[in-house]
């Protein structure tokens, strides 16, 4: 591992290495531990055992190798021994992100291809690759000869073979949340997958051939009903799955539409093929009834049937300026040049960012890298310069009730990069806030246990993001009538939307059916 700022990239790069002697100074110096450890390594196993040498093509922090001692640190390991290069980018510390959602696909496989033509052994390009045609462009472009993932094979371990046999539709794609796979590293807790919970797990969550078929109505096709239908189906159940809406996704169909969160898109495409694979009979635009259930004769019922806004008792909250977030976002209702956004957590963030998105929230990657201040590696000592945010469409006020940062809850691998976006949008970050009522002149606000410091925020739409209540409408009839009754998902907790536990918590509840 000789990238992300380890033992082995501090040597090389001038930021941290410091030292006057053999090992540092001249940028042969800083080079000669990576180089010496590949020598040493190629002499004590052998000639025929394989070495891959992770290398670090952009280091995105200040004071970083330059190209120039790139490509030499590159030409010197080959020499000594390695047989593979494969691409690292960016350090723990760097103020870019590189593998979160929101990074482009493929977006540093160009300098993959830059280095490869510096040395005769091959290399592998990295980083947010996560479909095969994504793959299958970088190698056919010749940027590189083999492609390194990771966290896909956590989230579908049958990659390759769809991959391979045309089947990339049915591929559970990384959707590069990091939520359960990084972030559970970072904490010592069980590496696995959001959107595949039996990654880390194939001992004990097992979903095993069932020994009785039972008729299973799912109702909701959120993350919570989609992945109990799927895997109560595929382990021989025979269920029908009943939703509301016009299509599938639920929460999901909503995070699609959030700037940098488009790959949730692909969660829902591959449930789309999974269900018709696994022939689910997929009732949509259906608002079933518990009637037309206890009717139908289902063995049991799973209900799934997520969340709605919740909507704060605040003085005019029923003005025509006030949105819920999925009136917003879903519906696509209008909203003004003065927004405030009342509800810091998770979806108060992602509403902010969709506000502070042009129309066409989809970066190329040209503007991310100006977004981000990434440049190429030849231009500048760690491929940083000055970021270029695309400026706001619109003022925003983001507003919680409690003190403190807002953001301080979100995940570790994420949480700072949309903080980051956040600043670099210019929204007004308020704590601490009380809402005193809303008015035709905006949304009036004090701070503190006493309401202190009145003031109004002249806004023209006020988006509500103040968490979510279960919808639980169909549980009492089910139950009165002796209907076995599972609940899961946000319909169980309506707590921060959490599709790791919804997904998981379908899945071990297909287990035990």
């Amino acid at each position: 591992m000789g990238g992300e700022g380890y033992f082995i990239n501090q040597f090389l790069s001038e930021r941290t290495n410091k030292r006057r002697d053999e090992w540092g100074g001249s940028a042969e110096n800083r080079r000669r531990m990576a180089v010496e450890i590949v020598r040493q390594t190629r002499a004590a196993v052998g000639p025929d055992f394989l070495i891959v040498f992770r290398l670090s093509m952009a280091d995105l922090v200040e004071q970083g190798q330059n190209w120039n001692d790139i490509v030499a640190l590159a030409e010197d390991v080959e020499a000594a021994g390695a047989n593979i290069i494969n691409t690292d980018i960016g350090w723990h510390e760097s103020r870019v992100p590189t593998i979160v959602t929101s990074v482009p696909r493929a977006a540093f496989a160009e300098i993959t291809g830059k280095l490869e033509k510096h040395v005769a052994i091959p290399v592998a390009a990295s980083n947010r690759i996560n479909m095969p045609e994504i793959a299958e462009n970088i190698l056919a472009r010749g940027d590189a000869q083999l492609i390194a993932m990771a966290r896909p094979m956590l989230a579908d371990p049958f990659w390759v073979e769809k991959a391979a046999t045309d089947s990339a539709d049915r591929i559970n794609t990384c959707i590069a949340c990091n939520q359960a796979c990084l972030d559970h590293a970072f904490v010592h807790k069980k590496v696995s997958c959001l959107v595949n919970p039996r990654a880390g797990r194939e001992i004990d969550l097992q979903l095993l051939p069932t020994k009785k078929t039972k008729k299973v109505a799912v109702v909701g096709a959120g993350p919570a009903g989609l992945a109990a239908a799927l895997n109560l189906a595929q382990r021989g159940h025979a269920v029908s799955l009943f939703e509301a809406r016009e299509e599938i996704g639920g929460q999901f169909g909503i995070a699609r539409l959030i700037p940098g969160k488009e790959e949730f898109a692909e969660t829902i495409r591959y449930f789309s093929s999974a269900l018709r694979s696994a022939d689910v009979a997929v009732h949509l635009d259906t608002r079933v009834t518990a009637a037309e259930l206890i009717a139908g004769e289902f063995d049991e019922v799973v209900l799934a049937t997520g969340v709605t806004p919740r909507i704060p008792s605040i003085p005019g909250i029923e003005h025509p300026s006030v949105l819920s977030y999925a009136e917003l976002v879903r519906d696509g209702k209008p909203v003004g040049d003065r927004v405030a956004v009342i509800g810091a957590g998770g979806i108060g963030i992602d509403i902010s960012e969709f506000l502070t998105t042009d129309a066409s929230p989809t970066l190329d990657l040209k503007e991310w890298k100006q977004e981000w201040g990434v440049t190429e590696p030849e231009a500048a000592p760690g491929a940083l310069t000055t970021p270029v945010p695309a400026p706001s469409p619109r003022e925003v006020y983001l507003l919680q009730r409690k003190a403190g940062r807002i953001g301080a809850g979100l995940a570790k691998t994420t949480g700072w990069v949309h903080r980051a976006a956040l600043k670099a949008k210019g929204v007004h970050q308020l704590s601490g806030v009380n809402y005193e009522k809303i008015d035709d002149a905006g949304l009036h606000i004090s701070f503190g246990e006493k309401h202190e410091r009145p003031r109004l925020l002249e806004v023209d739409t006020i988006v509500i993001c103040a968490g979510q209540e279960s919808v639980r409408d169909l549980v009492d009839d089910l139950k009165a009538a002796g209907t076995t009754t599972h609940i899961i998902g946000g319909a169980d907790v309506a707590a921060e939307l959490d599709a790791k536990r919804a997904i998981e918590q379908g899945t071990r509840l297909a287990a035990t059916i």
